[in-house]
């Protein structure tokens, strides 16, 4: 097989379109199992759609409207082709579609756990390459040590720690919240991507930029937290086994400085196994983000997913499940694919 030039174009094709075609299938199976395990759990969705005081009648009218009473194979036969239509269910909870829901709180999410990989990373990367820097000594256990605590620290707890000292003792950041309602009903931010704190900053918005950014830090830095650890440890390891090999020895004897042996030529081996877990953090992060926006109280999937199955919302957390699977497998399919395209070794099956 070529591994250059052109003659790549066509395995990167082929392969792309295999693995979007087992992703479908991975999230097909997705939807069908988490579809049983809400129709499992002892519920009564048209008692919650009628309410508390609905009828005998209105409860069997409502499951005839949603279609409950029909066999839970074709329930699940219509569900599945709905969805690929763009119908993701009504949420018995809020009802509304389910899918104007979760593409309505999505931007709040994602923001969230961009900010904090990108924090993870920022942080991550520089420690990795201290603690192989100074191999052994102070610095490499404070930041083998560090990253321990981090990656074993649970979320809400971290998350309880830093309002209890940022927002509670040293009062520089809010508690809770993810923006000043009074600030953004006075500058109203104009959706260009669909991330708050990034459409602000492009369209020049500083009130509404700063109301933003102050109430993500403490839920981004509690995101960041298994991020940076994963990041420290990854580059670490891989910065000590590059050292080893004879082209960054070779470096070393022609008089290159330590900070450019490490950073220009061990780094760049060090990255392809980051790059390999960055889809699997991506969705750690994600589904850790739950329980920051629950303890934050941020709008989001989090706080969403945590009302559906407090009200046994079956088309809701089956929803929320369905957008998380298919986000993680669009971010593993990215990394697959960057991967391939950087390092021609990587055979394409």
């Amino acid at each position: 097989m070529v591994r250059t030039g052109n003659g790549r174009a066509m395995p990167v094709l082929r392969y792309t379109a295999r693995r979007t075609g087992l992703a479908v299938l991975v999230a097909l199976g997705v939807v069908v199992l988490t579809y049983l395990m809400a129709r499992v759990v002892p519920s009564d969705p048209a008692g919650v759609w009628a309410g508390p005081h609905a009828s005998a009648a209105e409860r069997a009218r409502v499951r005839a409207e949603l279609g409950l009473d029909r066999p839970v194979h074709e329930q699940i036969i219509t569900y599945v082709a709905g969805v690929w239509r763009g119908d993701w269910g009504i949420s018995v909870h809020t009802h509304r579609p389910v899918r104007s829901d979760l593409f309505g709180l999505l931007p709040g999410t994602l923001q969230l756990v961009l900010a904090g990989l990108l924090i993870g990373l920022v942080v991550g990367v520089p420690a990795g390459l201290a603690a192989a820097r100074w191999y052994g000594r102070f610095p490499d256990a404070l930041v083998r040590t560090g990253a321990l605590l981090s990656a074993s620290m649970p979320v809400f707890w971290l998350a309880l720690l830093l309002q209890m000292f940022f927002a509670g003792r040293l009062g520089l950041l809010p508690i809770a919240g993810s923006y000043d309602r009074t600030v953004l009903a006075a500058h109203p931010v104009t959706a260009v991507t669909g991330l708050p704190l990034l459409d602000a900053v492009l369209t020049g918005n500083g009130a509404a930029a700063a109301s933003l950014l102050s109430h993500l830090i403490l839920p981004a830095l509690v995101v960041a937290s298994y991020p940076a650890a994963v990041a420290a440890r990854l580059v670490r390891a891989g910065v000590l086994d590059a050292l080893g090999e004879p082209h960054i020895q070779m470096v070393r004897s022609l008089g290159f400085p330590e900070r450019a042996v490490l950073g220009r030529f061990a780094l760049r081996l060090a990255w392809n196994p980051v790059l390999q877990l960055s889809a699997l953090v991506f969705g750690y992060s994600l589904v850790n983000t739950f329980l920051v926006e629950a303890v934050f109280d941020c709008p989001g999937l989090g706080l969403y997913a945590v009302d559906a199955v407090k009200s046994l919302d079956a088309p809701a957390v089956v929803g929320v499940t369905l957008l998380v699977a298919l986000l993680y497998l669009a971010a593993n399919l990215a990394v697959d694919l960057a991967q391939a395209a950087l390092d021609p070794r990587i055979r394409l099956w």
